[in-house]
Protein backbone atom coordinates (compact mmCIF):
# COMPACT_ATOMS: atom_id res chain seq x y z
CA UNK A 1 0.00 0.00 0.00
CA UNK A 2 1.35 3.38 -0.98
CA UNK A 3 1.61 5.83 1.91
CA UNK A 4 0.39 9.42 1.82
CA UNK A 5 2.28 11.72 -0.50
CA UNK A 6 4.58 14.25 1.09
CA UNK A 7 5.30 17.75 -0.15
CA UNK A 8 8.73 17.58 -1.80
CA UNK A 9 10.92 20.61 -1.13
CA UNK A 10 14.53 21.35 -1.99
CA UNK A 11 16.67 22.36 0.99
CA UNK A 12 20.07 24.04 1.10
CA UNK A 13 22.13 24.79 4.19
CA UNK A 14 25.54 24.40 5.78
CA UNK A 15 26.59 21.23 7.54
CA UNK A 16 26.95 21.45 11.32
CA UNK A 17 25.90 19.37 14.36
CA UNK A 18 22.47 21.04 14.45
CA UNK A 19 21.76 20.35 10.77
CA UNK A 20 23.24 16.83 10.55
CA UNK A 21 20.06 15.07 11.76
CA UNK A 22 18.13 16.85 9.00
CA UNK A 23 20.73 16.17 6.32
CA UNK A 24 21.11 12.47 7.11
CA UNK A 25 17.37 11.89 7.44
CA UNK A 26 17.39 11.06 11.16
CA UNK A 27 14.82 13.82 11.61
CA UNK A 28 12.09 14.33 9.04
CA UNK A 29 9.58 17.13 8.89
CA UNK A 30 5.97 15.95 9.09
CA UNK A 31 4.34 16.00 5.68
CA UNK A 32 7.52 17.15 3.94
CA UNK A 33 10.19 15.31 2.00
CA UNK A 34 13.30 17.45 2.04
CA UNK A 35 15.86 17.06 -0.75
CA UNK A 36 19.04 18.45 0.82
CA UNK A 37 22.08 20.10 -0.70
CA UNK A 38 25.03 21.22 1.42
CA UNK A 39 26.20 24.63 0.18
CA UNK A 40 28.67 27.08 1.70
CA UNK A 41 26.66 30.03 3.08
CA UNK A 42 28.52 32.65 1.02
CA UNK A 43 27.54 30.93 -2.21
CA UNK A 44 24.11 29.88 -0.98
CA UNK A 45 22.90 33.35 -0.08
CA UNK A 46 24.07 34.74 -3.40
CA UNK A 47 22.28 31.97 -5.27
CA UNK A 48 19.08 32.46 -3.31
CA UNK A 49 19.04 36.25 -3.57
CA UNK A 50 19.97 36.20 -7.25
CA UNK A 51 18.33 33.03 -8.60
CA UNK A 52 16.05 31.63 -5.84
CA UNK A 53 17.48 28.16 -6.44
CA UNK A 54 15.98 26.35 -3.41
CA UNK A 55 12.57 26.11 -1.74
CA UNK A 56 13.95 26.20 1.82
CA UNK A 57 17.38 27.44 2.83
CA UNK A 58 19.67 29.01 5.33
CA UNK A 59 19.79 32.80 4.78
CA UNK A 60 21.82 35.80 5.89
CA UNK A 61 19.70 37.68 8.43
CA UNK A 62 21.16 41.00 7.29
CA UNK A 63 20.44 40.35 3.62
CA UNK A 64 16.96 39.06 4.43
CA UNK A 65 16.12 42.29 6.25
CA UNK A 66 17.50 44.31 3.34
CA UNK A 67 15.55 42.28 0.79
CA UNK A 68 12.30 42.69 2.71
CA UNK A 69 12.89 46.41 3.22
CA UNK A 70 13.36 46.87 -0.53
CA UNK A 71 10.09 45.09 -1.33
CA UNK A 72 11.45 41.65 -2.20
CA UNK A 73 8.68 39.36 -0.98
CA UNK A 74 9.96 36.04 -2.33
CA UNK A 75 10.98 34.75 1.10
CA UNK A 76 9.38 34.20 4.49
CA UNK A 77 11.77 33.98 7.42
CA UNK A 78 11.92 30.99 9.74
CA UNK A 79 13.44 31.52 13.23
CA UNK A 80 15.88 28.63 12.85
CA UNK A 81 19.40 29.68 13.84
CA UNK A 82 21.93 26.89 13.46
CA UNK A 83 25.06 29.06 13.78
CA UNK A 84 26.27 32.04 15.78
CA UNK A 85 29.62 33.50 16.79
CA UNK A 86 31.25 36.44 18.51
CA UNK A 87 32.35 37.75 15.12
CA UNK A 88 34.25 40.79 16.37
CA UNK A 89 36.68 38.51 18.21
CA UNK A 90 37.81 37.03 14.88
CA UNK A 91 39.05 40.33 13.39
CA UNK A 92 42.63 40.20 12.14
CA UNK A 93 45.27 42.92 11.84
CA UNK A 94 48.75 43.30 10.39
CA UNK A 95 51.38 43.37 13.11
CA UNK A 96 53.09 46.29 11.36
CA UNK A 97 49.91 48.37 11.05
CA UNK A 98 50.08 49.87 14.53
CA UNK A 99 46.78 48.34 15.62
CA UNK A 100 47.00 47.35 19.27
CA UNK A 101 43.38 47.97 20.27
CA UNK A 102 40.05 48.48 18.47
CA UNK A 103 40.34 52.28 18.59
CA UNK A 104 43.45 52.00 16.42
CA UNK A 105 41.24 50.92 13.50
CA UNK A 106 40.24 54.54 12.96
CA UNK A 107 41.57 55.69 9.60
CA UNK A 108 42.75 52.20 8.67
CA UNK A 109 42.11 50.13 5.52
CA UNK A 110 39.82 47.27 6.51
CA UNK A 111 38.94 44.31 4.32
CA UNK A 112 35.51 42.68 4.29
CA UNK A 113 34.19 39.88 2.06
CA UNK A 114 30.74 41.49 1.85
CA UNK A 115 29.88 44.80 3.51
CA UNK A 116 26.26 43.82 4.18
CA UNK A 117 26.92 40.30 5.50
CA UNK A 118 25.63 39.73 9.02
CA UNK A 119 29.07 38.94 10.45
CA UNK A 120 30.25 42.39 9.29
CA UNK A 121 27.04 44.01 10.57
CA UNK A 122 27.77 42.65 14.06
CA UNK A 123 31.45 43.54 13.84
CA UNK A 124 30.75 47.17 12.96
CA UNK A 125 27.98 47.49 15.55
CA UNK A 126 30.15 46.15 18.35
CA UNK A 127 33.13 48.28 17.29
CA UNK A 128 30.91 51.35 17.48
CA UNK A 129 29.04 50.64 20.71
CA UNK A 130 31.75 48.89 22.68
CA UNK A 131 34.87 50.71 21.44
CA UNK A 132 33.76 54.01 19.88
CA UNK A 133 34.79 53.18 16.30
CA UNK A 134 31.95 54.00 13.87
CA UNK A 135 31.99 52.69 10.27
CA UNK A 136 32.57 56.20 8.92
CA UNK A 137 36.03 56.25 10.52
CA UNK A 138 37.33 53.19 8.66
CA UNK A 139 38.08 52.68 4.96
CA UNK A 140 36.52 49.44 3.74
CA UNK A 141 37.70 47.21 0.91
CA UNK A 142 35.16 44.63 -0.28
CA UNK A 143 36.27 41.41 -1.97
CA UNK A 144 33.14 40.11 -3.70
CA UNK A 145 32.44 41.54 -7.14
CA UNK A 146 28.96 42.87 -8.05
CA UNK A 147 28.06 39.86 -10.21
CA UNK A 148 28.79 37.41 -7.39
CA UNK A 149 27.76 39.22 -4.23
CA UNK A 150 24.76 39.67 -1.97
CA UNK A 151 25.14 43.40 -2.61
CA UNK A 152 24.74 42.92 -6.35
CA UNK A 153 21.64 40.80 -5.75
CA UNK A 154 20.02 43.36 -3.42
CA UNK A 155 21.15 46.54 -5.25
CA UNK A 156 23.10 47.70 -2.19
CA UNK A 157 24.65 51.18 -2.27
CA UNK A 158 27.22 52.45 0.26
CA UNK A 159 25.61 54.49 3.05
CA UNK A 160 26.42 58.22 3.22
CA UNK A 161 29.79 58.89 4.82
CA UNK A 162 31.00 55.30 4.45
CA UNK A 163 33.91 54.56 2.10
CA UNK A 164 33.78 51.18 0.35
CA UNK A 165 36.33 50.32 -2.31
CA UNK A 166 36.11 47.32 -4.62
CA UNK A 167 39.05 44.95 -4.39
CA UNK A 168 40.21 44.25 -7.98
CA UNK A 169 39.30 40.76 -9.29
CA UNK A 170 42.94 39.74 -9.51
CA UNK A 171 43.46 40.45 -5.80
CA UNK A 172 41.90 39.23 -2.55
CA UNK A 173 41.70 40.20 1.11
CA UNK A 174 44.31 37.61 2.01
CA UNK A 175 46.78 38.71 -0.66
CA UNK A 176 46.32 42.39 0.20
CA UNK A 177 46.80 41.73 3.92
CA UNK A 178 50.08 39.93 3.30
CA UNK A 179 51.23 42.63 0.87
CA UNK A 180 50.47 45.42 3.35
CA UNK A 181 47.72 46.89 1.17
CA UNK A 182 45.19 46.33 3.95
CA UNK A 183 45.70 46.97 7.65
CA UNK A 184 42.98 44.71 9.03
CA UNK A 185 40.05 42.54 8.06
CA UNK A 186 36.62 42.67 9.66
CA UNK A 187 35.84 39.09 8.61
CA UNK A 188 37.83 36.53 6.68
CA UNK A 189 36.73 33.49 4.67
CA UNK A 190 38.88 30.96 2.85
CA UNK A 191 36.42 28.13 2.13
CA UNK A 192 36.16 27.39 -1.58
CA UNK A 193 32.86 28.53 -3.07
CA UNK A 194 31.60 30.56 -6.03
CA UNK A 195 31.88 34.02 -4.44
CA UNK A 196 34.88 34.12 -2.05
CA UNK A 197 38.42 33.98 -3.45
CA UNK A 198 40.83 34.43 -0.51
CA UNK A 199 42.97 31.36 0.12
CA UNK A 200 45.89 32.63 2.25
CA UNK A 201 46.01 31.14 5.74
CA UNK A 202 46.12 34.38 7.73
CA UNK A 203 45.45 32.64 11.04
CA UNK A 204 48.98 31.19 11.01
CA UNK A 205 50.81 33.91 9.05
CA UNK A 206 53.65 35.51 11.01
CA UNK A 207 52.71 39.02 9.84
CA UNK A 208 49.11 38.73 11.06
CA UNK A 209 47.56 38.73 14.54
CA UNK A 210 44.09 38.73 16.04
CA UNK A 211 42.77 42.18 16.97
CA UNK A 212 42.10 40.93 20.48
CA UNK A 213 45.09 39.20 22.15
CA UNK A 214 42.68 36.78 23.83
CA UNK A 215 39.64 36.39 21.54
CA UNK A 216 37.90 33.94 23.89
CA UNK A 217 38.19 36.31 26.84
CA UNK A 218 36.75 39.14 24.75
CA UNK A 219 33.80 36.98 23.72
CA UNK A 220 33.15 36.10 27.35
CA UNK A 221 33.39 39.77 28.37
CA UNK A 222 30.93 40.85 25.69
CA UNK A 223 28.45 38.07 26.47
CA UNK A 224 28.53 38.75 30.22
CA UNK A 225 27.93 42.43 29.59
CA UNK A 226 25.22 42.21 26.93
CA UNK A 227 23.72 38.72 27.09
CA UNK A 228 23.97 38.69 23.28
CA UNK A 229 25.34 35.71 21.36
CA UNK A 230 25.24 37.10 17.80
CA UNK A 231 23.10 35.32 15.21
CA UNK A 232 24.13 35.58 11.58
CA UNK A 233 21.89 33.13 9.70
CA UNK A 234 18.23 32.25 9.88
CA UNK A 235 16.27 30.25 7.37
CA UNK A 236 13.68 31.03 4.71
CA UNK A 237 10.96 29.30 2.73
CA UNK A 238 9.46 30.50 -0.54
CA UNK A 239 6.49 32.74 0.20
CA UNK A 240 4.34 30.97 -2.38
CA UNK A 241 4.90 27.69 -0.53
CA UNK A 242 4.18 29.19 2.90
CA UNK A 243 0.97 30.75 1.59
CA UNK A 244 -0.26 27.62 -0.22
CA UNK A 245 0.83 25.24 2.56
CA UNK A 246 0.96 27.32 5.77
CA UNK A 247 1.44 24.17 7.90
CA UNK A 248 4.93 23.81 6.42
CA UNK A 249 6.31 26.68 8.52
CA UNK A 250 5.81 25.19 11.98
CA UNK A 251 6.49 21.65 10.77
CA UNK A 252 9.94 22.76 9.60
CA UNK A 253 10.58 24.63 12.85
CA UNK A 254 9.58 21.53 14.85
CA UNK A 255 11.94 19.37 12.78
CA UNK A 256 14.90 21.67 13.40
CA UNK A 257 14.02 21.86 17.09
CA UNK A 258 14.18 18.07 17.16
CA UNK A 259 17.53 18.11 15.35
CA UNK A 260 18.83 20.62 17.89
CA UNK A 261 17.75 18.34 20.72
CA UNK A 262 19.69 15.47 19.17
CA UNK A 263 22.79 17.66 18.95
CA UNK A 264 22.37 18.59 22.61
CA UNK A 265 21.88 14.96 23.66
CA UNK A 266 24.96 13.83 21.76
CA UNK A 267 27.01 16.59 23.39
CA UNK A 268 25.94 15.41 26.82
CA UNK A 269 26.86 11.81 25.98
CA UNK A 270 30.40 12.93 25.15
CA UNK A 271 30.58 14.96 28.36
CA UNK A 272 29.84 11.86 30.47
CA UNK A 273 33.20 10.34 29.53
CA UNK A 274 35.03 13.51 30.57
CA UNK A 275 33.22 13.68 33.91
CA UNK A 276 33.76 9.99 34.65
CA UNK A 277 37.49 10.32 33.98
CA UNK A 278 37.85 13.56 35.92
CA UNK A 279 38.89 15.55 32.86
CA UNK A 280 36.16 18.08 33.65
CA UNK A 281 34.31 18.76 36.89
CA UNK A 282 30.66 18.00 37.58
CA UNK A 283 30.02 21.74 37.83
CA UNK A 284 31.46 22.19 34.35
CA UNK A 285 29.28 19.35 33.10
CA UNK A 286 26.18 21.04 34.51
CA UNK A 287 27.10 24.25 32.67
CA UNK A 288 27.63 22.35 29.43
CA UNK A 289 24.23 20.70 29.83
CA UNK A 290 22.55 24.09 29.38
CA UNK A 291 21.87 24.61 25.63
CA UNK A 292 23.66 27.67 24.26
CA UNK A 293 21.69 27.69 21.00
CA UNK A 294 17.92 27.82 20.76
CA UNK A 295 15.62 28.41 17.83
CA UNK A 296 12.53 30.62 17.89
CA UNK A 297 11.72 34.29 18.32
CA UNK A 298 11.16 34.28 22.08
CA UNK A 299 14.64 33.04 22.98
CA UNK A 300 16.35 35.36 20.51
CA UNK A 301 14.27 38.54 20.32
CA UNK A 302 16.89 40.81 21.89
CA UNK A 303 19.59 39.53 19.53
CA UNK A 304 17.41 39.90 16.43
CA UNK A 305 16.18 43.37 17.38
CA UNK A 306 19.75 44.49 18.05
CA UNK A 307 20.77 43.34 14.57
CA UNK A 308 17.77 45.19 13.09
CA UNK A 309 18.81 48.36 14.95
CA UNK A 310 22.37 48.04 13.67
CA UNK A 311 21.04 47.55 10.13
CA UNK A 312 19.13 50.83 10.32
CA UNK A 313 21.99 52.76 11.92
CA UNK A 314 24.52 51.46 9.39
CA UNK A 315 22.34 52.46 6.44
CA UNK A 316 21.61 48.94 5.22
CA UNK A 317 17.86 49.30 5.69
CA UNK A 318 15.94 52.60 5.29
CA UNK A 319 13.78 51.96 8.36
CA UNK A 320 13.80 49.81 11.46
CA UNK A 321 12.67 46.37 10.37
CA UNK A 322 10.14 44.75 12.69
CA UNK A 323 10.49 41.04 13.25
CA UNK A 324 6.93 40.38 12.08
CA UNK A 325 7.91 41.84 8.71
CA UNK A 326 10.70 39.29 8.38
CA UNK A 327 9.41 36.08 9.99
CA UNK A 328 6.29 34.00 9.38
CA UNK A 329 3.33 35.12 11.49
CA UNK A 330 2.85 31.63 12.94
CA UNK A 331 6.36 31.71 14.42
CA UNK A 332 6.14 34.99 16.30
CA UNK A 333 5.08 33.36 19.59
CA UNK A 334 7.48 30.43 19.27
Amino acid sequence: MIGPMKLQLSLALASNPRSWPILDGTVQSDGVELIPTVVHPSELFWRQLRFADFDVSEMSFSSLMMARASGDERWVGLPIFTTRKFFHTQMLARRAAGIDKPADLKGKRVGVPEYQQTAALWGRGILQYEFGVPPTEMEFWMERVPSHSHAGATAFKPPPGVTIHQIPPEKSIGAMMVAGELDATLHYLTHRNLVDRSRVDLDHHPAIKTLFPDPVAEGVRYYKKTGIYPINHGMVVRREIAEKHPWVVLNLLKAFDAANEIANTQRLEHIEYHVASGVISQDAAKALAEPALRHGIKANRKILETAAQYSLEQGLTPRLMKLDEVFAASTMDQ
